[in-house]
């Protein structure tokens, strides 16, 4: 494996970067989204990942991309959001394997707050409902759901999140409140990290990046509601930590859908060092610092992980 690594991904002028990126480690699988990374699963990848790659902190790896000195088969290792999960279960497997990762918050769900998709979901994954009927929630008609499998509690899920995920971030969370209210639960509200948990990632040898207030969906926003949830989120984490934050991750990050090029020029002139998108690929030295593409296969079989982490790095060749 090490040896076709090095051929797609040499040292020096020719080299790319791979940037892998996870949001939730769970301590153990889901039943209700089985395919979601548990802790065995991100042993495994970590042991991987250690064995074939040269695994850099994010701001080193940019670094060395622009200077054209960046190892062969280099690597980042990237998380989104800000989860508990994050600094409960995978810290300790990265500091296990001694993997330096960087982790993006979301500044607004520290200390106990939730992120609106995570409403949707423990809401109809913890009704004691069968069935719930959506239509009229603000006006809205988001359907009538049986739940009385996983699957079907899987499938409810995936429908109400798409049907709301790109509206206005107010009228949005006006819409998941109430799907709460109707589902007649109690939610979850230690879901993301708190403060004292983000320093102590940072403690023990990790990166931690900006990723908005909010988590919007950038595109969609003025230039002032953007910069203000891009800068404050820095200005946040800054504060938290007494040091400067030089990486950002654009909320859902697929380009011209989810963010812009006012988002990146924002990255820029706020004093960003890089920012990452969620575009498939391997960056290269005239990559865009601001736009680095992100990628992790899905595949649990070794030869199949390593195929498509190859096919990933065979498609991004200058």
């Amino acid at each position: 494996m090490k040896h076709a690594f090095r051929l797609l991904s040499p040292a020096g002028t020719r080299a790319r970067l791979s940037v892998l990126i996870f949001h939730r480690v769970l301590p153990v699988p889901d039943p209700l989204f089985p395919g979601e990374i548990d802790a065995a699963r991100f042993d495994t990848v970590c042991t991987w990942m250690r064995r074939w790659f040269n695994v850099l902190p994010l701001d080193a790896a940019v670094r060395h991309l622009g200077a054209g000195t960046l190892p062969e088969r280099a690597m980042a290792i990237t998380f989104d959001d800000g989860y508990a999960d994050n600094h409960d279960v995978a810290l300790p497997i990265l500091r296990k394997h001694e993997l330096p990762a960087t982790f993006f918050i979301a500044t607004g769900f520290l200390d106990g707050g939730r992120m609106w998709n995570d409403t949707v979901i423990e809401s109809i994954r913890r009704t004691p409902l069968e069935r719930i009927d959506l239509r009229g929630v603000r006006g809205m008609d988001l359907g009538v759901h049986e739940l009385g499998s996983a699957t079907a509690r899987r499938v409810a899920i995936e429908r109400v999140i798409g049907g709301v995920k790109y509206m206005e971030p107010e009228r949005r969370q006006e819409v998941v409140d109430t799907i709460a209210r109707r589902t007649e639960t109690t939610l979850p509200d230690d879901l993301m990290m708190t403060s004292e948990q983000v320093r102590r990632m940072r403690t023990a040898g990790m990166q931690i990046g900006a990723h908005t207030v909010s988590h919007p969906i950038l595109a969609r926003l003025d230039r002032q509601a953007a910069e203000t949830e891009i800068e404050t989120s820095k200005r946040t984490l800054e504060g938290l930590l007494g040091e400067r934050v030089g990486l950002f991750a654009y909320p859902n990050g697929k380009p011209a859908r989810d963010y812009d090029e006012q988002a990146v020029g924002l990255a820029r002139e706020l004093g960003f060092d890089a920012a990452c998108s969620t575009e498939w690929g391997a960056a290269r030295r005239d990559s865009d610092l601001f736009q680095l593409p992100r990628f992790t296969p899905w595949d649990r079989a070794r030869t199949k992980f390593a195929a498509r982490l190859g096919a990933n790095l065979w498609t991004s060749r200058g």
